[in-house]
């Protein structure tokens, strides 16, 4: 019996999948996986491995495009989506690295193309189907790879495919797929080679399959065993910034459940709470900073993050309008990343802040897109999960259709995104962008 079987047998009604459809939603998962563990495939079968992976879903995700010809009228496309991927675009022909930037806009346009599958190909309850899919095999991958690694290795374990000419002396930590901490109480990387992007898996997972207990679409037995192990490796990944995005989440999805809790015209208590929480969030950050960062295990300077903005905040400052050009992994090999943020002799190819890394790369222009798209798909998404649906002829939400704990996916997944923009710059590539044009499509032209 496989993951997804375990994952889709309901409760009390059994579930058919359309004829036809059982190949595009095994696709879904798969490419949800390599979006998600793309460091899987690139330390177990070499980053030219990877390209081929990502060559082959880009081409299948084309092919179902074009075989389910989605019928969208202009107007419903989300325009900040738009203006974003052509400023990448246009951004080739000042770009400081034209040939990195041509790379980097065609990685971005294959990443939006894979968003654009899940947004237009696949419903709502598909999209959740091939989250907990592709999620159930990461965390039981994961987990068995520590076990493995821990037991018959017993050392720290590098990536199978490895360049590393490391001059002298012992090798950083980050450049290991498994560090050999299952059982050392240290922080677990799994499959991904990094616990925060494990942790940050694992917390979107706690999601998917609560949403999924709470719909009564799984087994019940199942659905609190796979949930279960989310949140045990969710702990074992210790990641402090997980946790925060945890708590955004938390507080979220409370806000959520208050407005459903409540008629659209009386929800001014509502967004005035939220506004003094978000004020009240933020002034405490500035003003307790030392604190809260030691309260998560983190040295003030946030792992040498501060350092990486300071510097991305200088060199975005000599092309403060348009950027130097859009590039997505910073290229390590060219100016002006080579050498640009080294830590603890790491060197990192992200401003570890989704914000800065657009302003660095496209500019201040840019980045009103970007953060135009990221907060008009928050608020659909926001609408989505307390408003009910349809609405009826006259545009009014009815209301006796009942509430769906599908409709809290994107919301809780993007605040999530979030919550993690602030220290890593995932939201940019990847799993990461990849949602978010999901989300920014899907919220546009679909409702569950």
């Amino acid at each position: 019996m496989s993951l997804m079987s375990l994952e889709t047998r309901p409760a009390k009604t059994p579930l058919t999948v359309p004829s036809g459809q059982g190949w595009k939603l095994a696709f879904a998962g798969f490419m949800l996986f390599t979006l998600f563990a793309g460091d899987f495939w690139r330390n177990s079968i070499s980053w030219y491995g990877w390209g081929i992976v990502v060559f082959l879903c880009l081409v299948v995700s084309i092919v179902f495009l074009v075989r389910t010809r989605p019928r969208v009228p202009i107007r419903k496309w989300p325009k900040t989506l738009l203006l974003f991927l052509l400023l990448c675009v246009v951004s080739i022909a000042w770009s400081a690295y034209r040939a990195e930037s041509v790379i980097g806009v065609v990685a971005q346009l294959a990443t939006a193309t894979a968003g654009a599958f899940f947004a237009l190909c696949l419903t709502w309850q598909q999209i959740l189907r091939a989250l907990g899919a592709a999620f159930r095999w990461i965390i039981v991958l994961s987990l068995l790879f520590e076990l493995i690694v821990s037991i018959f290795v017993r050392k720290p374990l590098l990536p199978f495919f490895t360049t590393y000419q490391y001059p002298s002396g012992k090798l950083p930590d980050a450049f290991y797929w498994s560090r050999d901490l299952l059982f050392h109480g240290g922080k677990i990387q799994g499959i991904v080679g990094n616990s925060d992007i494990l942790g940050m898996i694992t917390l979107f997972a706690i999601i998917v399959f609560g949403i999924q207990l709470a719909d009564r679409v799984v087994n019940r037995t199942a659905g609190i065993v796979w949930l279960a192990l989310a949140g045990i490796t969710f702990l074992l990944t210790r990641s402090s910034t997980v946790i925060a995005a945890l708590a955004v989440v938390i507080v979220v999805l409370l806000f959520a459940l208050w407005g459903r809790a409540v008629p659209q015209s009386k929800r001014v208590p509502v967004y005035a709470t939220a506004v003094a929480v978000l004020v009240v969030g933020v002034a405490s950050v500035v003003l307790f900073w030392s604190n809260l960062t030691a309260l998560l295990g983190k040295s003030s300077d946030l792992t040498g993050r501060t350092d990486i903005w300071d510097k991305v905040i200088q060199l975005a400052q000599q092309k403060p309008a348009f950027g130097w050009g859009w590039v997505s992994y910073w290229a390590p090999w060219v100016e002006p990343f080579k050498g640009l943020a080294i830590r603890n002799k790491v060197e990192y190819l992200q401003a570890h802040n989704a914000y800065l890394d657009v302003w660095l790369q496209i500019g201040i222009v840019g980045l009103v897109f970007f953060a135009l798209l990221v907060l008009s798909t928050f608020g659909r998404t926001w609408f989505m999960a307390v408003d009910r649906a349809p609405f009826d002829s006259a545009g009014v939400v009815r209301s006796d259709v009942r509430y769906t704990a599908i409709t809290l996916l994107p919301l809780l997944m993007m605040a999530a995104a979030i919550a993690q923009s602030v220290t890593e710059s995932r939201m940019l590539i990847e799993a990461g962008f990849a949602l978010l044009v999901a989300f920014s499509i899907k919220t546009k032209v679909d409702r569950p």
